[in-house]
């Protein structure tokens, strides 16, 4: 009023400021949320970073490019971020696992999407950032568990695989429980409209699952627990070229019958795993020795491409990427009623 505002104007104000004071926060809060989610818990953080680097390559995809598809692709991945964080926000991370999984699908797939987009579009420049995702697998976390399960049989170590590569090599004699199995099947689609599902990854103690074919399961696991590293990803592939190429399987058990109970017990819940649904050439190499190379003819340059141990190798190190970043949130459930080993049966 001193500075000239009319009375009639000034006295309703300060009636109301107490009321505006009392309630104004909370509305200005409300509206706030519409725009921003927040999301708490070690394990929901480090899925949604998980997703927010894909949408981070994406969006430095558009910057500068004029091209619709690169826009419309940080689009999509905005909105699918933005409904990431609100499920995470709501539920954990196993209760929305399903719908996780599907936006993480959609994130991975836009990502290849932009990488053909940009090797495409001739400039240096281009083919650096078309490098940068290095993201050729779509991960799957565990699905939800039973209500009710004992402790885990054993402890999952959280540390990466690249520092358990440091680690002195055991001898072939030494049992490593904390070792995980790779293994390609048929592929199969857990929901309508979802990615297939070609290959998986349980940890070794699921092979002693009651439901598994026995003995075959436990001298499968006798063989891929000996002289392994602390967290290391062995593929079937391997264990084939260990037994004389797979001459010597019938001497341990039948590994097509075992790998099809895994996928039944993963189907149904009954373990915990990782699910993938890897390119052609990622899943061949997978399946082959560790000396092995896998060609594939390119028709756009008219010759044969060749993948060898390298390529194999790295394709590994993605899957161990996914694996670490789900195993620190829990441990590998390897299921109930587990069988004893066989070096403890004895």
């Amino acid at each position: 009023m001193a500075h000239g505002a009319p009375v009639d104007v000034a006295l309703p104000g300060m009636v109301l400021a107490p009321l505006l004071a009392e309630h104004l926060p909370g509305r200005l809060d409300a509206r706030a949320r519409e725009y921003v989610r927040s999301v708490e818990g070690d394990g929901a953080c480090r899925y949604l970073q998980r997703l927010a680097s894909l949408h981070t390559y994406l969006v430095q995809a558009t910057a500068g490019s004029d091209r619709y598809e690169l826009r419309r692709a940080a689009e999509i991945g905005q909105h699918t971020l933005w409904d990431a964080a609100g499920l995470l926000q709501t539920q954990d991370t196993r209760s929305a696992a399903a719908d996780l999984i599907a936006r993480e699908r959609l994130m991975v797939q836009l990502a290849d999407q932009v990488t053909q987009i940009l090797k495409r579009t001739p400039g240096p420049a281009n083919a650096d950032q078309a490098r940068k995702p290095e993201r050729p697998l779509g991960p799957y976390p565990p699905g939800p568990r039973p209500t009710t399960r004992p402790a885990p049989h054993h402890t999952t170590g959280t540390s990466s695989l690249k520092g358990t590569f440091l680690m002195p090599q055991p001898g072939p004699d030494v049992r490593t429980a904390d070792v995980y199995l790779l293994f390609a099947h048929e592929p199969y689609y857990p929901g309508p409209g979802t990615q297939e599902v070609n290959t998986t990854v349980v940890t070794a103690d699921t092979l002693l699952h009651p439901q598994v074919q026995q003995p075959d399961g436990a001298r499968i696991h006798d063989l891929l627990t000996r002289g392994r590293q602390p967290g290391e990803i062995i593929p079937l592939a391997t264990l084939t070229h260990e037994l004389n190429g797979g001459a010597d399987w019938p001497m341990v058990g039948d590994f097509e019958r075992v790998t099809t109970d895994l996928v039944q017990l993963v189907q149904t819940q009954m373990c915990d795993a990782l699910s993938l649904g890897l390119p052609e050439i990622a899943r061949a190499l997978i399946c082959t020795g560790l000396d092995s190379e896998v060609r594939a003819f390119n028709a756009a340059a008219g010759e044969f491409i060749v993948y060898g141990p390298d390529d194999r190798s790295q394709v590994l190190a993605e899957v161990g990427m996914f694996l670490t970043g789900i195993a620190t949130e829990q441990p590998f459930w390897p299921g109930d009623g587990l069988l004893p080993p066989l070096c403890q049966s004895a």
